[in-house]
């Protein structure tokens, strides 16, 4: 049966988060490879990209992650699965990544204290193995933490994003069907509100149609979180659209799936436009055409969206337009010295 699948898929990644819950290489390794099928697609947001399966993942990005907080801990505050909507069976997991920066990543400069690193985790399952991943790691976070990033300052709150306020987002079996297609519907919905913003303006989107109004929309850092429709509007969608009025689905397969009251959304890449109007994020506005990885996350509450976690791969943009942000970043940071 379906639950019994969905099911199965969360507690076949057990192993790899608790692995990364107490990270201790070996047993890192041998999860990686007990729950990746060996030529598993590995997605990964800049500068990573494609990784050779769970051997690249683990010796590009794990190990000298590792090296870099040598008591990293993986916190999970979502782990849910549920059929995609037009096939496949996925595993969403959201949390961060916590230590204490001992030493650079990347080049940027560690801290000496506690941080944390956002990540949004998609994880197509076949037979109870991993076929594919799609994550977004929230590397702006850590720069802002070191005091390294080179960019414009976010117009949203930047602070450690929460997990769920129901403290329920390790979604439990059975699966529910019901409530899970309920959930998914209002969030397609919502999103399909969105989409009228072009014929008809700010009524036509009826988001209070759709959001309850204490929602909490969590952004990436570089754009931040914004409280309320009110909130989400003024720091981040107002900007986003004078700056992108094109803005529309890459025409790529995307993956809708719920659990319960919760609901994931993954495409890689989601979305094409072009930086025009007044541009974005202090991109100058010269018609430059560019695609967005985005990794979303909702939780409905009576039958409403009450909070939105969203990580973009911030970088991947900047790349697009010829905006090495880590290049920059070790121009602004040049006078540090490590210790």
């Amino acid at each position: 049966m379906a639950e019994d699948i969905h099911h199965h898929n969360k507690a076949a990644l057990t192993t790899l988060r608790q692995a990364l819950y107490d990270y201790e290489p070996n047993a890192v390794y041998a999860a990686l490879n007990a729950v990746f099928e060996p030529d598993a697609i590995v997605h990964l947001a800049t500068p990573f990209d494609d990784l050779e399966g769970p051997q690249g993942l683990y010796r590009d990005v794990f190990e000298p992650l590792q090296r870099a907080i040598p008591d990293l801990e993986r916190r999970d505050t979502i782990v849910m699965a549920g059929p995609g909507a037009i096939g496949g069976d996925w595993v969403g997991c959201c949390g961060y990544y916590t230590g204490t920066f001992v030493r650079p990543w990347m080049d940027i400069p560690p801290t000496g204290h506690q941080v944390s690193l956002r990540f949004h985790e998609f994880f197509r399952m076949e037979d109870g193995k991993v076929v594919e991943m799609q994550a977004l790691w929230d590397i702006p976070e850590l720069m802002l933490q070191a005091r390294a990033w080179p960019m414009v300052p976010s117009l949203g709150r930047e602070w450690h994003v929460p997990g769920p306020a129901t403290q329920d987002g390790l979604v439990d079996g059975p699966y529910n069907e019901a409530r899970s297609q309920a959930s998914r519907q209002l969030v397609q919905d919502m999103l399909a509100g969105l989409s009228r913003f072009a014929s008809g303006g700010v009524a036509a989107m009826e988001l209070e149609k759709y959001w309850h109004p204490r929602f909490s929309w969590y952004g990436p850092s570089g754009i931040g979180t914004g409280r309320g429709i009110s909130g989400f509007r003024n720091w981040h969608q107002i900007p986003f659209l004078n700056g992108m009025p094109d803005r529309r689905g890459s025409g790529g397969t995307g993956h809708f799936f719920a659990d319960g009251n919760y609901v994931g959304f993954t495409a890689w890449p989601g979305m094409m436009a072009t930086i025009s109007g007044d541009g974005w994020m202090g991109i100058a506005p010269s018609g430059q055409k560019i695609t967005m990885r985005s990794l979303d996350f909702w939780r409905c509450e009576n039958g409403l969206i009450r909070e939105n976690w969203v990580l973009v791969d911030l970088l991947h943009v900047y790349r697009q337009i010829g905006v090495d942000v880590l290049a920059r970043m070790r121009e602004f940071n040049q006078t540090r010295r490590y210790v």
